[in-house]
């Protein structure tokens, strides 16, 4: 165990002393010590009110209570570490928090001569009016607690080997506490040592950011003991308001007659495929219709008798969703398609009915100009879906991986569109990308409340 820095309890951990008992927690967990030694009962209360290295928190243990409680301490100090409870600092420039269980920290064997350079995956943020550095690679999160610190992190980003301790420290502080932050730097994954590996350099740092995101369960997550409640019901409805009063309902196909002539499941898989040339006769209206309402209507709403998140009313459609909140909506944009005008247009899923947001102008144009293009400009799509996430509808509840979980959704709608689409002897395809600013401005959405997360093309199926 390093004695290059200061260690202390986490800022949440809640430390109770009660006359013969010490409670410790961190919610969900807590210790509680029946009768502790004044030795150690001394250093828990350092780890809470003050900061000293393991070094000097066992010998305190060693001191008052005996040698073997000393050990036994120093070996009860290293699980609270791994379970996350224990910070590391060099002070006055910074303090390391992890962020994850199973936490370790190692400091390495100072080299003076070795060039240093932050993380290619390091980035700083605020948070609660601090800096924080922060890496995918790191278990933990940094405090800059100092101006200072911030300096020494802006001169480490720079690849210069002909900087020293001495030049970075600059004047500004202690060449030694330089050194000690620069291997807090090292131990928290900060700064690597070593060349990155063949597999990691096939990350770029956006994407690896936002797997760890979206896979870890952080430990400084302020909500993960409270439970998530919907508070603005109107927003985040389970079925979006009508966006215009002019609809086009559409005609509900008859699931029990189609069950007796459909293709099977296997041959609907083993035969789907991404088709981008289409029939000189363009899709219908109740071809669309029929495919919407098989792949994304409201085919239930019910609610639970013990509502405890406040959610209200769910749904049940066609495709799974994380919760049933069903935050995804759809928006036909029409190119072609027989019986019906070309535009944007809202399908709403309970009413099974499209309602017209724009008419086939230029900037409609745009939106299937850029499906063409997207596509290897094969045919014009005859019809392009646009879904959209109400993020307001996901986000209350599964805040920490949300959009990762809109993503998912965004997989099992497509893998929908496919099936039917195969059934129904339409030709579909998935498109890697689209432009959700100008969506945005045609449907006069707020993009922080809704937008665009996918995009897939219909067609009547060639001939």
């Amino acid at each position: 165990m390093s004695d290059t820095f200061t260690l202390s309890f986490r800022p949440e951990i809640v430390f109770t002393d009660e006359s013969d008992r010490l409670t410790l927690q961190f919610d969900p967990h807590s210790l509680t010590l029946e009768r502790p030694q004044p030795g150690l009962k001394s250093a828990l209360k350092h780890l809470k009110h003050s900061a000293l290295t393991a070094a000097q928190l066992t010998a305190l243990v060693a001191e008052a209570d005996g040698v073997q409680d000393g050990l036994n301490f120093e070996a009860e100090l290293q699980k609270l570490i791994n379970l996350g409870w224990i910070c590391h600092s060099v002070l006055p420039l910074a303090t390391a928090i992890a962020i994850a269980t199973d936490y370790q920290l190692i400091s390495p064997v100072f080299e003076r001569d070795k060039p240093f350079i932050i993380s290619r995956f390091a980035f700083l943020r605020q948070e609660n009016e601090q800096l924080v550095l922060e890496s995918p690679l790191s278990k933990a999160k940094i405090i800059l607690l100092d101006w200072r610190a911030t300096a020494l992190i802006g001169k480490l980003a720079q690849s210069n080997s002909s900087f020293t301790l001495e030049n970075l420290a600059d004047s500004l502080i202690d060449v030694e506490i330089v050194q000690s932050l620069i291997q807090l730097l090292i131990a928290t994954k900060m700064i690597s040592l070593e060349p990155e590996s063949e597999a990691l350099a096939e990350w770029e740092f956006h994407n690896l950011l936002f797997h760890r995101q979206t896979r870890l369960k952080r430990l400084d997550d302020a909500r993960k003991s409270k439970m998530p409640r919907l508070e603005d019901r109107e927003r985040s409805h389970f079925i979006k308001s009508p966006m215009s009063d002019k609809v086009v309902f559409l005609e509900k196909p008859h699931l029990e007659a189609l069950a007796k002539t459909d293709i099977s499941l296997t041959q609907a898989i083993e035969s789907r495929q991404s088709i981008r040339e289409y029939d000189n006769q363009p899709i219908t209206l109740n071809q669309l219709g029929e495919f919407l309402y098989r792949c994304a209507r409201v085919k239930e709403i019910y609610t639970h008798e013990q509502d405890i998140m406040n959610i209200g009313e769910f749904t049940k459609r066609p495709y799974p969703a994380g919760g049933a909140l069903y935050e995804l909506e759809i928006y036909p944009v029409i190119n072609r398609c027989q019986g019906l005008n070309s535009g944007l247009y809202h399908y709403q899923p309970l009413s099974h009915a499209l309602y017209a947001i724009a008419d086939g102008n230029s900037e409609v144009e745009t939106l299937i100009f850029d499906a063409w293009k997207s596509t290897g400009m094969q045919d014009v799509p005859q019809v392009l879906l646009i879904v959209t996430a109400r993020f307001g509808r996901l986000f209350w509840k599964y805040y920490s991986i949300g959009y990762g979980l809109i993503l998912k959704h965004i997989g099992v709608l497509f893998q929908t569109f496919y099936l039917v689409a195969t059934a129904m002897q339409l030709a579909p395809s998935a498109i890697g990308g689209g432009n959700s600013e100008q969506f945005g401005k045609i449907a006069n959405l707020n993009e922080y409340e809704e937008s665009s997360v996918g995009e897939f093309i219909l067609g009547s199926l060639k001939q």
